[in-house]
């Protein structure tokens, strides 16, 4: 090996320096990373399925592309998929007992853009089961457990994506977010998570939770690797009818570290009550960072219908899961009970065994919030102040270039703690889920510890304004440090 390696140190635009100028080759890398999946991934239970044939294929192929000198930025370097992201003849499996064994025929829309760039893809990561959950502990496979701490969540439903990047597994990962799921793992694992504007990464291929809110994005080690892999996924996909003809520009070129004249907004709803007073001192010390980095600061911002934002999503994302996970039956493909002559019960028996509690729970919730008598009562209403929330994010743009606040009130919680108490847990993500509800891109970066656990930063920006949001993300990263540390494991 031409470079002494560690996979859990090397970000992707290192490692495609190495590469580039024959320090390393893409083999060796790939190779690298698998070895770090065997001695890891006993501990943290982060994949779902390890592709190391695929992998070292496609390294391969990659190194004669380098040598051919026509390679792109994320050519020849690991990347984990969240396994609801459909890959052609690998199992996407949703961490779900109802497609375990699905294997899908075609790529999603992200995936077809990494094999593009000629990524290397060494896993499918674990999950929440469809995506519903902030700690991963849903997934029907098994939990995963945070390397800062085995005995905590490493939150979700990204959870296997975060965690593989933070312990080293790949040098990068998919995720997707639908109420925090790419941001609050990131936090609770000290990496770097964004969620780009609704319509901004193509959908197609992704496995549908809530449609109205979900979104892929990348987890990385730093804000240059974020903008690298936002770089390759973004763009207009006919295929995805919410997709949006916007054009991408070079997400690199924003980088810098000066912040004179740039104007955020602290609102005081994200502040609630029950947050960690070590959660809300490590977010005001990055405040005044930036404001020492040339930011000017509003403390004084008020969003008032955040406090309606949970229970308005907890409407919304139950009622389009509940009509997308329709079309898990038991007849065309999945999981399928069998031992009866009544096709209805075959159906029932099919959903009862096939879906995990919380899936079940927010099909439920869903299902009641559209039945007749009730669609005005509850989805209506949700929807009218999802209207409110979005409004109010419009006005607060008016004055503000960013938004800061908290990834999550709490740093990671221990495996269990709230597992039996779905109200709590629904609570982790009151950070998150506003965005989503908006549309709105954020991006969730390392601003600090708390008896060794990861604290995670917010910063939320106008429609398509990723720019602007990773420019104070990589300045604030470039005055501190806290994305160099690493989990010991």
């Amino acid at each position: 090996m031409s470079v002494i390696l560690d996979p859990s140190r090397l970000t992707i635009h290192k490692a495609h320096e190495l590469l580039k100028t024959g320090q390393l080759s893409s083999v060796e890398l790939t190779r690298a990373c698998l070895e770090r999946i065997q001695q890891v991934e006993p501990k943290v239970s982060a994949l779902v399925t390890i592709t190391d044939r695929l992998a070292l294929s496609q390294a391969e192929q990659a190194d004669r592309l380098i040598a051919s000198g026509d390679s792109s930025p994320l050519t020849g370097i690991p990347v984990i998929i969240k396994d609801n992201m459909c890959t052609r003849g690998v199992r996407t499996t949703c961490s779900s007992r109802m497609i375990e064994d699905f294997v899908p025929p075609y790529d999603a829309t992200v995936v077809e853009k990494l094999n593009g760039a000629r990524a290397v893809i060494v896993g499918k990561a674990n999950m929440d089961e469809f995506a519903m959950g902030s700690s991963t502990e849903n997934s029907a496979l098994f939990p995963t457990h945070n390397p800062w701490d085995l005995e905590r969540v490493p939150g979700g439903s990204s959870g296997g994506s975060a965690v593989g990047v933070a312990a080293g597994e790949a040098i990068y990962a998919l995720g997707s977010d639908t109420g925090g799921s790419i941001r609050q793992p990131a936090g609770f694992c000290s990496v770097t998570g964004m969620k780009p504007t609704y319509g901004r990464v193509s959908r197609y291929g992704l496995v549908a939770f809530a449609s109205s809110l979900d979104q892929i994005g990348p987890l990385t080690r730093d804000v240059t690797d974020c903008a690298l892999v936002l770089n390759t996924i973004a763009g207009y996909d006919p295929r995805d009818s919410t997709s949006v003809p916007c054009p991408v520009p070079d997400y690199t070129r924003c980088l810098s570290s000066g912040l004179g004249g740039v104007r955020i907004g602290v609102p005081k709803e994200y502040f609630v009550e029950g947050m960690q007073s070590e959660v809300a001192a490590a977010i005001r010390a990055a405040v005044s960072k930036l404001e020492e980095l040339g930011a000017r600061a509003d403390w004084g911002v008020s969003l008032p219908h955040t406090s309606y934002a949970l229970a308005s999503y907890y409407v919304i994302a139950p009622s389009e899961a509940s009509a997308n996970l329709a079309r898990y039956d038991g007849v065309k493909y999945g999981f399928s009970y069998s031992d009866t002559d009544n096709m209805w019960e075959a159906l029932e028996k099919t959903r009862q065994y096939g879906f995990g509690p919380e899936v079940k729970r927010r099909i439920m919730l869903g299902t009641y919030a559209l039945s007749a008598g009730y669609y005005d009562a509850w989805y209506l209403k949700a929807q009218k102040v999802r209207t409110l929330i979005r409004r109010e994010f419009d006005q607060a743009f008016e004055k503000f270039d960013v938004l800061v606040t908290p990834t999550s009130p709490t740093v990671p919680f221990r495996i269990g703690d709230k597992a039996e108490d779905p109200l709590q847990m629904y609570l982790s993500d009151v950070c998150t889920l506003p965005i989503n509800i908006a549309g709105l891109p954020a991006i969730s970066i390392p601003a600090g510890f708390a008896g060794g656990l990861p604290i995670g930063m917010q910063i939320i920006g106008k429609p398509f304004s990723e720019e602007t949001i990773l420019k104070i993300a990589y300045a604030f990263e470039q005055a501190t440090d806290w994305h160099k540390q690493k989990p010991n494991i």
